[in-house]
């Protein structure tokens, strides 16, 4: 594959992730009349069901990372070279933004909104690192050792997570950063994307180091 057509994948992967956590958030919303645990359910769902049919999708060719963390982890890992991250990372961020826009275009909603959603705790912080830790883990785990149920267990546990995080698990810069510019279910407020930002890389950064703890060492 070349660069062009992998870096095409993660930018119409990231796009669909993107329609689909907030075209999913603002149905829910709208279907449950105030009930936010309906909207939660919808919302998680959709998501894990959508990432799971992304990965299977879009794998083979750039290995539907969808996500800047797991690029970095990648290139640091020697799987990506540093030059083609940095165009993943801009493929993604780009695919986000178009994602956003898709979804309140369907719903008819202003196409930029600047999201108001308060995510301001320490303990939503700190889920943030959980939820990146978690994903990361599995990824590397499963990528490693049962490459075939990868893309079950990712979405297996994004779809947890949503319930078992503070955050709901954003797990993702990219995303993270793109829901800044949604007032819907699944928005958050731009004042607090940065420190959802510093979390996420915190909780890819302590997976990576648990997952070199947990490699055998290959003997020669």
């Amino acid at each position: 594959m070349t660069l062009a057509r992998m870096a095409a994948a993660e930018a119409t992967g990231t796009a669909l992730l993107l329609a689909i956590v907030v075209g999913s958030g603002i149905m829910g919303e709208r279907l449950a009349q105030g009930n936010a645990a309906v909207a939660l359910l919808a919302n998680s769902i959709a998501t894990g069901a959508g990432l799971y049919a992304l990965i299977l999708m879009l794998a083979p060719i750039s290995g539907a990372h969808f996500n800047p963390v797991v690029s970095a982890i990648s290139a640091l890992q020697g799987m990506l070279r540093k030059r083609d991250c940095v165009i993943y990372v801009l493929a993604q961020l780009g695919g986000a933004f178009v994602g956003v826009l898709i979804a309140h275009a369907m719903f008819g909603l202003p196409l930029i909104e600047v999201s108001g959603h308060v995510r301001p705790t320490v303990g939503e912080g700190i889920g943030e690192v959980v939820a990146t830790f978690g994903l990361m883990m599995v990824i590397l785990l499963t990528t490693k050792y049962r490459p075939d149920s990868t893309a079950f267990a990712v979405a297996a546990f994004i779809t947890s997570a949503y319930w078992f995080t503070s955050s709901t698990s954003f797990a993702n810069p990219a995303v993270t950063l793109a829901r800044g510019f949604t007032t819907t279910f699944a928005g958050i407020a731009l004042d607090h994307v940065p420190g959802f930002v510093v979390a996420q890389l915190a909780g890819a950064a302590a997976a990576a180091l648990v997952a070199i703890v947990l490699f055998p060492v290959q003997k020669r």
